[in-house]
């Protein structure tokens, strides 16, 4: 599979028409196109790593990967199920692993806006976890949670287990799709079912075997120099630089290495994320690393992640996701589709269920960052895509139309 040089040299001109000129709405990208080979269709770097940076993006540039942690979290998850480790629809083996799930409350706003804890009526699987029906969300978004966590407040990004262990539900287990923290409680799933703590496992099964050296929890001294900036779209439209939000891990030591370490696993990756194709190429090639043969997952592993695990609670296109917090997420709908467009989740990602005219194919999966960046991956036509920025809130306007323009010339040229 590969592009006329022609194809090549238009989509990257897509890229460098936001990176580059007087308007610049977005500092730098990088974009990565691919088959289920993992080698690259195209691959190209574009604009600086800041906007007030002269360094240019380059194939070393290490980016927060932020909620593409997910993935890897998901694959290792369904090794370990693979091999009998664990049990996806078993609560009292998920309680046995984690008894704080046993424990947990539902938040309940009451009539007079005040709040109760009230017991669950339905107890916590590991596949509602994996789904997001669980009833754990994020308090960036929830305002409910926001509320009842001030005047302290949660941090979804603070890089603490404490944080993540305090937390209430705020729906009945099974009742409703919510996005949140639940990928965090997978990662102590399988942190206490195997011993390792996530980055010595992902490392060993996932990271390693793909050749994924740059993918860390705990960046190194050499990776965090070549760090992007984080940006900060203002209410005017203008970018400016700001710390990273997810902090701990830069600033702790490269490898933390204590036995209090948290490994997040739904956002704490770092890397390049040209990289992170490696992985999503073995789940267009049934699970199997083709330019090894590593299988890493069984072909049926991948059909059942694959599969709608909520056909019963469809999410529907432009319908806005309410924020708590819209310095980190504009109101968008959670993953922007064309109109009359429904999406399912699987195990754990969004999967499409309406083909896209000229695009994605019915039963694609794809996900992504909160300082957008996004991933896909159309099994029927053996392809799939990245594109990423540092630039918050989520669902920012420039890379949302970059990603619609490249992506359609992309399937254009593949034609």
């Amino acid at each position: 599979m590969s592009l006329t040089d022609c194809r090549n040299a238009e989509l990257c001109t897509i890229t460098d028409e936001y990176t580059g000129g007087e308007a610049r709405t977005i500092p730098g990208l990088v974009y990565v196109a691919f088959g289920s080979d993992g080698n690259p269709i195209i691959e190209h770097y574009s604009g600086t790593t800041g906007i007030s940076s002269a360094t240019r993006m380059s194939p070393d540039t290490i980016f927060w990967l932020a909620s593409f942690t997910k993935l890897a979290t998901s694959v290792a998850c369904m090794q370990l199920v693979e091999q009998g480790v664990l049990n996806l629809d078993s609560p009292e083996q998920l309680e046995g692993i984690c008894p704080e799930l046993q424990a947990v409350k539902v938040l309940q706003r009451c009539p007079d806006g005040t709040f109760e804890l009230v017991d669950k009526n339905k107890r916590i699987s590991l596949r509602m976890l994996l789904n997001h029906t669980a009833g754990f969300a994020y308090a960036f978004e929830d305002a409910k949670l926001a509320e009842y966590g001030r005047p302290v407040g949660f941090d979804d990004f603070g890089g603490s287990r404490d944080d993540l262990f305090q937390r209430p539900l705020v729906n009945q287990p099974g009742d409703k799709f919510q996005y949140g923290t639940s990928m965090d409680w997978v990662g102590i799933v399988i942190e206490r079912a195997t011993g390792l703590d996530l980055e010595d496992y992902f490392r060993a099964n996932i990271f390693a075997p793909l050749g994924m050296h740059s993918v860390s929890f705990f960046p190194s001294e050499d990776a965090k120099a070549n760090l992007a900036y984080m940006h900060q779209r203002l209410s005017d439209g203008t970018l400016i630089t700001q710390e990273h939000l997810y902090r701990r891990p830069l600033v702790g030591g490269g490898e933390q290495a204590d036995d209090k370490r948290f490994c997040a696993a739904g956002h704490g990756c770092f890397g390049k994320p040209a990289e992170f194709r490696k992985l999503i190429a073995v789940l267009l090639n049934d699970g199997v690393d083709a330019g090894t043969g590593t299988r890493l997952l069984q072909s049926q592993t991948v059909e059942e992640m694959f599969t709608d695990q909520i056909p019963d609670k469809p999410r529907f296109s432009n319908t806005l996701v309410p924020v708590a917090k819209p310095w980190l997420a504009n109101a968008t709908p959670l993953s922007p589709m064309p109109e009359g467009h429904t999406e399912g989740w699987g195990l754990s990602f969004s999967i499409s269920h309406v083909a896209e005219d000229g695009g994605r194919a019915a039963g694609s999966a794809s996900w992504e960052g909160l300082a957008n960046l996004f991933w896909f991956a159309d099994r029927k036509n053996k392809v799939g895509g990245i594109i990423a920025s540092q630039i918050l809130p989520y669902g920012d306007a420039a890379v949302l139309e970059c990603l619609a323009r490249v992506e359609k010339g992309l399937y254009s040229a593949l034609k």
